[in-house]
């Protein structure tokens, strides 16, 4: 028998890679963890699901259908963590999503949307000037605006005042130093307690993060990131999401022959703040923090017990801990723009369970993460405070 043949939705360029496919044996462990599987109970929207479909993908057609279920995903990562099988589902999603953006023409109001945010957020000077007027913006923008914003020039570098170690680039974000600028003083200061030489590029702006997990094109924004930093003994960044994008720079630029072996030299390189900080004894800091796990840190950076071990190191503080850790907040870098109504299910669930834990405030280590829980758990009617790690520590070892 003859018939059509069908047109593979993938094309020749990084396509999902089979062999990461079949290791998928199907076995069900991780759709407890899955923030979409757990709302709709959809076996298409979880990532057994999705990795079916992108194996359909390289012998059919791309579909609504198909570009939906995959679009639901939010990268969490908490797959990852859950696979006895060790499924590299952030790599197949990764090349997944960048075969759709080529491959799919979305309609008109979401290639807006999508332009809009990618023309605005990875841009530290747009979004500062942006910035003033974002509690004024419409609708989801409005609600998740921060309530207090701190947008610190920190200087092109900091001797160390403890005993030499070396040196660190620090890489200061896009929304966590337009939002959060105390944050990323605070996390200098420390570096410099502990004996680092911090430098911070002055030119450098944005390290790529929002584009690549969303499928954008992030090549050349991983290119000027190396260019930026691969001089230094280490490259430091307290925001999750961009220090998950950096380990992945080996990945991004496999397939580059002048940039692979830097990318891979430069992602070993890559540390979350809270890995290479030690734990130390300060002065008391009286509270009761629940501890939030970015999915960026935990889930995709692997990065659970040192944020836990530097704040158990601070006199006075009680670490608790939620339920349903592993469920993504739905914040996951643009998602919660562009996926609104699942986001804001998942983020009134993790407001509530971080708030019935009775804490006082709550630890996270992600821009993201600590405006969308500050949002929800506003919207249900109690304010509370969100820190990063850095603030915590600061508070406890710089108070004098």
């Amino acid at each position: 028998m003859s018939g059509p043949i069908a047109i593979p939705a993938w094309d020749s360029e990084r396509p999902p890679e089979p062999s990461l496919i079949d290791d998928c044996v199907h076995c069900g462990f991780c759709l407890p963890t899955c923030p979409t599987y757990s709302l709709w109970g959809e076996e298409a929207d979880s990532p057994r699901g999705r990795i079916v479909l992108m194996d359909e993908g390289h012998r059919s057609e791309l579909s609504a259908p198909m570009v939906g279920h995959l679009d639901n995903c939010l990268g969490c990562m908490a797959c990852v963590t859950a696979c006895p099988s060790g499924v590299q589902y952030d790599k197949l999603i990764e090349d997944t999503r960048a075969q759709v953006e080529r491959r799919w023409r979305r309609p008109l109001r979401e290639r807006l949307l999508r332009r809009a945010i990618f023309a605005l957020f990875p841009h530290p000077r747009r979004l500062r000037f942006m910035a003033p007027f974002s509690r004024l913006a419409p609708g989801r923008l409005g609600r998740l605006a921060p309530r207090r914003r701190s947008s610190v020039a920190l200087p092109a570098s900091l001797p160390a005042s403890g005993p030499a170690r070396g040196s660190v680039g620090f890489v200061q974000g896009c929304v966590q130093r337009v939002f959060f600028g105390d944050v990323n003083l605070a996390s200098v200061r420390l570096l410099g307690r502990q004996g680092w030489d911090v430098h911070v590029p002055p030119s450098h702006r944005c390290c790529g993060a929002l584009q690549l997990h969303a499928g954008e094109e992030s090549a050349a924004e991983a290119r000027a990131t190396i260019e930026a930093f691969e001089r230094f003994d280490f490259v430091v960044v307290n925001a999750a999401g961009c220090g998950s994008s950096m380990k992945d720079y080996g990945h991004l630029l496999r397939d580059d022959p002048e940039w692979a072996e830097r990318a891979a030299s430069f992602a070993a390189k890559v540390r979350d703040l809270t890995e290479i900080l030690e734990p130390a004894a300060g002065e008391p800091v009286p509270m009761r923090v629940a501890y939030h796990d970015a999915c960026h840190l935990a889930h995709a950076q692997g990065v659970r017990e040192q944020p836990r071990e530097l704040l158990r190191a601070v006199p006075g503080l009680e670490l608790v801990e939620p339920a349903d850790w592993e469920i993504c907040c739905g914040s996951a870098g643009i998602y919660n723009l562009v996926k609104p109504d699942a986001a804001a299910q998942l983020g009134r669930r993790k407001a509530e369970a971080l708030l019935d834990t009775g804490a006082d405030a709550v630890v996270a280590a992600n821009p993201g993460c600590a405006l969308q829980i500050a949002a929800h758990a506003r919207e249900l009617g109690r304010e509370i405070e969100v820190l990063h790690p850095a603030e915590v520590l600061e508070r406890s070892l710089l108070s004098g």
